[in-house]
């Protein structure tokens, strides 16, 4: 049987921080899931009180990962929400991006590999998992110009946005 008749689901968060045209990501190592590629800066699984709760499971993240809270951002959104199906599971990813306090230290360290700033324009160079690299890439050419939320749910080699709007 495959994953999406089982309705297997692996939910999880990241968060995009950003300081003027430079973004924090995190080369993960040693993860069981992702490893060896660059990441958001903070990010993954939601707890079991938290799956209907998106933001408290980056928040939680984001301090665990990084010793930062929501008090430490501003403009932080969701933007992004991905559909993924692998021959495990089907994943969930929702994609926040959020600003740094500009009093905010930015020599962060954390346990889960090694972080570093990047201009904006060095990303395409990076390795990245195949729903992050959609996600930045999108963000890069047009996802940065908008105030828009978006659904991408990928394809075999692809992944397709679509503008989420509010409606009853």
């Amino acid at each position: 049987m495959d994953t999406a008749a089982s309705g297997k689901l692996r939910n999880l968060t990241s968060i995009y921080l950003l300081m003027g045209n430079q973004i924090l990501l995190l080369y993960r190592q040693g993860s069981r899931v992702v490893n060896d590629v660059w990441v958001s800066s903070a990010g993954g699984h939601f707890e079991q009180d938290e799956l209907n709760d998106a933001r408290s499971c980056v928040l939680r993240e984001l301090n665990e990962e990084l010793g930062l809270k929501e008090e430490h951002l501003k403009d932080m959104r969701l933007r992004y929400v991905t559909l993924y199906h692998n021959p495990k599971d089907l994943r969930q990813n929702y994609y926040f991006f959020a600003h740094l306090n500009d009093d905010v230290n930015i020599d962060f360290s954390s346990n889960e590999g090694e972080l570093k700033w990047f201009e904006l324009s060095e990303l395409e160079e990076l390795n990245m998992p195949f729903t992050s690299r959609w996600v930045i890439n999108h963000y890069l050419q047009e996802g940065r110009l908008t105030d828009f939320f978006y659904a991408g749910v990928s394809t075999q080699n692809q992944m397709v946005f679509h503008v989420l709007s509010e409606f009853d």
